[in-house]
């Protein structure tokens, strides 16, 4: 398996409809020892230093903290379900994720719960070379054997989150009068035009006229200036 230069930056292709792929970031080189213990930690020791080399695993994982924004975001410690193919390549470990992950959040329009699931697809090269603390330089790198995926995840799922999610695509939202909800309410919620302060007093003297079954007097609509 191939995949297409230039070397160090995130390599995408067409996903299926309905998902999303990440996008590029600055390179990220470990400042501490990782930790093989992490969910998102692989050991890469497993894995031939032969190009051509792959070696594919699904793991379920904890997601981790901040995935939001908007009014969407991925719950702390939610299920995460991962595929992840790892190729040994001449400059390192081309790593090849597929993430699942549950979405939360209000809706845009009438603010009610939200819940869905969304796809991603990335594609990152983690080279053998250690960083040389040059913050400019793109890409990622292998600390000693280990490859931490936490930071291309993030990318790609905080990119994918819908910025404004809807409950439904033809959402009516809430009644710019009362604030219910309009796919509750019916088509028939509605509100009546509101009387003109100036004419409530006549128009409390013509029910009364029409009690007591006297004709009530005319009413015309008059001009802002007084004139009909």
């Amino acid at each position: 398996m191939g995949f297409r230069r230039p070397l160090g930056k995130l390599t995408v292709w067409n996903p299926p409809p309905d998902t999303h792929v990440a996008m590029p970031n600055s390179r990220k080189t470990p400042t501490a020892r990782l930790d093989p213990r992490e969910p998102l930690v692989l050991d890469t020791r497993t894995l031939p230093r032969r190009p051509g080399s792959l070696r594919t695993e699904t793991r379920t994982v904890p997601a981790p903290a901040d995935l939001h924004t908007g009014l969407a975001g991925i719950p702390e410690g939610s299920e995460l379900r991962l595929e992840v193919t790892l190729e040994s390549v001449t400059e390192g470990v081309l790593a090849t994720v597929t993430a699942a992950a549950p979405v939360t959040g209000e809706c845009a329009r009438c603010l009610e719960p939200v819940a869905q699931t969304i796809e991603v697809h990335c594609q990152e090269l983690f080279s053998y070379e250690q960083g040389t603390g040059d913050a400019d330089e793109d890409g990622y790198a292998l600390d000693g054997d280990l490859l931490d995926l936490e930071p291309v995840l993030r990318d790609a799922l905080v990119l994918a989150l819908p910025l404004a999610p809807l409950c439904r695509q033809d959402c009516p939202g809430l009644c710019a009068e009362c604030g219910a909800l309009l796919a509750q309410a019916g088509p028939e919620h509605g509100h009546e035009r509101a009387i003109d302060p100036r004419w409530a007093r006549l128009r409390q003297e013509m029910t009364q006229e029409e009690q007591v079954g006297r004709p009530a007097p005319e009413i015309r609509e008059e001009s802002g200036r007084g004139r009909p």
